[in-house]
């Protein structure tokens, strides 16, 4: 039976969304085989990318800045908000459970919906960031919550559709090249699928004590992982891809790939090392070459050479609310006080504090 090119089309279009309804219904969508990477100057090994040269954009760049900014500033409680509110005790917790409900009854989906970005000018703010001295910008791409910040094909909980209903990542990155300066984005997702695992678990103690928080409802497993094959991941898990299946490492190079391969940014930043080994040096190598295609084959020397950032691995533990967000791979400025909030220039500081300012 011949098909023809209408009705293969067709066919095409409807395959995402129905791979986007099957990993709703707990069904597995990713492929078993490796990743496809780009062809290019670099393979995904680390000898191949130990060829790598740092930009000369980069390290001309003394200052940039990084909007550490998503749902979880909409109760304006602090870093990992999504994971401690389901850590019973904790203050964030506490917080949840007074101001929402049990995280049982109310959980993080119930959350994105409260965040509004009403007052989020990024051309504004960038003007700010290009007067402050930066060179360049990151915004967030995704955390590990799971919650994509820009209009993503294969994952639905994100920015465009839900929330502040604005495609974040693209409006920074519009602002960026405007004012000249660099854009990159940071990718957190990696790690979610064992961050998440709290909201699977329930209450020790009162009155709801054993009763599953909603991340253990099948219908959200899209957005709180879908434990029913490697069992829920023990509360606090080493910062490392171990015990993480192979299901949820193609989805993280699949929805990583769609991030920079629509917003062509000039740095990467991977939240701990480099995960999954052949399939994160693939993702590497397929970021590099995709840039360097876009250069007519050139990558060094050239003003639109991208770089990639990560952090060394470190342990998970229990976020405090008064923790610092990370820019490891931005310089040092002085932190902002809360009394300082309004001037809506998150350099550094703690960033939350300026959620008010740009609306939760």
């Amino acid at each position: 039976m011949s098909i023809s090119r209408r009705t293969l089309m067709k066919m095409m279009a409807g395959a995402v969304p129905a791979a986007i309804a099957a990993r709703a219904a707990g069904q597995g969508m990713w492929p078993v085989e490796g990743p496809a990477v780009t062809p290019g100057p670099f393979m995904g090994t680390r000898e191949s990318l130990a060829g790598y040269q740092v930009p000369a954009w980069l390290n001309d760049a003394k200052f940039g800045i990084w909007a550490h900014w998503g749902p979880q500033s909409a109760p304006e409680q602090g870093d990992w908000y999504a994971r401690n509110m389901y850590i019973q005790g904790s203050k964030q917790n506490l917080y949840h459970v007074q101001n929402y409900g049990p995280p049982s009854k109310f959980g993080y989906k119930d959350v994105i919906p409260t965040w509004k970005g009403d007052k989020f000018d990024p051309d504004y703010l960038m003007q700010l960031y290009k007067k402050a001295g930066a060179k360049y910008f990151v915004s967030m791409g995704v955390h590990h919550d799971n919650f994509d910040m820009w209009d993503s094909k294969y994952h639905q909980w994100n920015a465009a559709k839900m929330g502040i209903k604005r495609d974040v990542v693209g409006e920074w990155r519009k602002a960026a090249q405007e004012h000249g300066l660099r854009f990159g984005v940071s990718d957190h997702l990696w790690i979610s699928y064992k961050w998440f695992s709290v909201s699977h678990m329930a209450d020790q103690t009162g009155p709801l004590a054993g009763v599953p928080y909603d991340g253990a409802d099948p219908r959200w497993y899209d957005l709180y992982h879908d434990y029913s094959v490697t069992g829920v991941p023990q509360v606090t898990p080493d910062w490392n891809d171990g015990g993480i299946p192979e299901a949820w490492r193609h989805e993280w190079f699949t929805r990583i790939q769609d991030l920079y391969t629509h917003y062509q940014p000039d740095m990467l930043y991977i939240d701990g090392p480099i995960p999954f080994e052949e399939i994160g040096l693939g993702l590497v190598a397929d970021f590099y070459n995709r840039a360097a295609a876009r250069n007519g084959g050139a990558l060094f020397g050239s003003t639109s050479t991208p770089s990639l950032s990560f952090t060394a691995q470190r342990s998970l533990t229990q976020r405090s609310p008064s923790a610092i967000a990370r820019s490891n791979f931005v310089p040092t400025a002085p932190s902002a006080s809360a009394s300082r909030c309004p001037t809506r220039i998150p350099i550094c500081s703690p960033w939350w504090l300026c959620s008010r300012a740009w609306g939760s």
